[in-house]
């Protein structure tokens, strides 16, 4: 919802006023908010007529009959993880909130059913061997490894799709025929499949060289072996604002010491850190490439993206990253993969 500064009550309006806002903004209810910003609770027309029942007034205030407890989205959550919310939880909109409890937007179902389609060409890399999974890649490629009974390619192209981009190429080479095959030409799947065959292995970038040369969008590039939630639009956008040549999705890592970190100077102990937990930043496999960062991928040969980046940097031009939040997961390894199938089993992954 575009403007859901309309739909904010104080928790002193009535509740008279507080359907006059929710009447006029056609909406299903109104946020209570106080005067940081920060929601009290949700005031629906259900809201209303329970308290109606319970002998309120219509010029009682809102406080008296809000849901103080309200289900709320967190800024920086992707689509994919708001609408599995909102579908646990039956809700037709819901709150997006900031780290300190502020209103900063609203979703409701209708988002999700208008996005706007989207020309940006996508690549999806699958030509991968999946040599790290021994057995479950013997027979066909890593990509169309079935996480939650469908492979996991086409999770990530319905993604694409439901996101709004329907141009997509997908590289291949280990089993290419299987790929293919399952694909076709994409109309089963709502989308333009194409293919960049490559005839040797190419690495991790070289078959954005096989591109067609008249591209002129920013083209999204993907591994092939990730199971996330992604705002494919937000990385996008994000790329387009910051003026970039190329940007790279990153998450944050963590990874455990299983020691005391001492922290000495000059034999002396300064002090101990526990088995400190340490955060880093890592490249996601998710990347948007102009046309111009393309053209430096030299044709049919191995190249791989970080190359490319580091090229980028050492030329100075401008790289950008953008962090992703929500649920993301390489299914390179085996235990990975099968945590992936649990996590689908759970309901923690949105299959799409």
């Amino acid at each position: 919802m575009t403007d859901w500064k309309s739909v904010l009550v104080s928790p002193q309006a009535t509740i008279r006023d507080a359907l006059k806002v929710i009447n006029a903004a056609r909406s299903q209810f109104a946020m209570v908010v106080d005067a940081e910003g920060r929601l009290l609770g949700t005031l629906s027309d259900g809201d209303v007529r329970r308290g109606l029942l319970d002998n309120a007034l219509l010029e009682d205030a809102v406080e008296k009959c809000m849901c103080r407890n309200p289900k709320v989205a967190q800024s920086g959550q992707s689509p994919e993880d708001i609408l599995i919310l909102m579908r646990r939880s039956g809700l037709h909109q819901i709150p997006i909130v900031d780290s300190d409890h502020r209103v900063i937007g609203l979703k409701t179902v209708d988002d999700f059913l208008c996005l706007a389609n989207r020309d940006n060409p996508v690549v999806i890399m699958a030509g991968g061997l999946g040599s790290r999974l021994n057995e479950l890649t013997r027979e066909k490629p890593k990509p169309m490894l079935p996480v939650g009974g469908r492979p996991v390619l086409e999770m990530i192209v319905n993604r694409f799709v439901t996101q709004g981009f329907s141009r997509i190429w997908l590289a291949v080479n280990y089993r290419a025929e299987v790929i293919e095959s399952y694909f076709g030409d994409g109309r089963a799947f709502g989308a333009d499949i194409r293919y960049l065959r490559e005839g040797k292995r190419l690495g991790t970038a070289g078959a954005l060289s096989l591109l067609p040369a008249e591209i002129e969008q920013a083209v999204i590039v993907s591994n092939a072996d990730l199971v996330a939630n992604l705002d494919y639009p937000e990385l996008v956008d994000a790329h387009t604002s910051s003026a970039a040549v190329a940007t790279m999705a990153v998450r944050e890592h963590e990874y455990p010491i299983p020691f005391g970190v001492v922290m000495e100077s000059g034999g002396w102990i300064e002090r101990i850190d526990e088995k400190p937990v340490h955060r880093v930043v890592v490249n996601a496999g998710v990347y948007v490439l102009s046309p111009e960062a393309i053209r430096r991928i030299p044709y049919d040969t191995y190249f791989d993206m970080p190359q490319l980046f580091e090229n980028l940097i050492a030329d100075r031009q401008s790289v950008f990253c953008h962090r992703l939040n929500g649920y993301w997961l390489d299914i390179g390894h085996q235990t990975d993969y099968e945590r992936a199938n649990a996590d689908f089993s759970k309901g923690t992954v949105d299959g799409h």
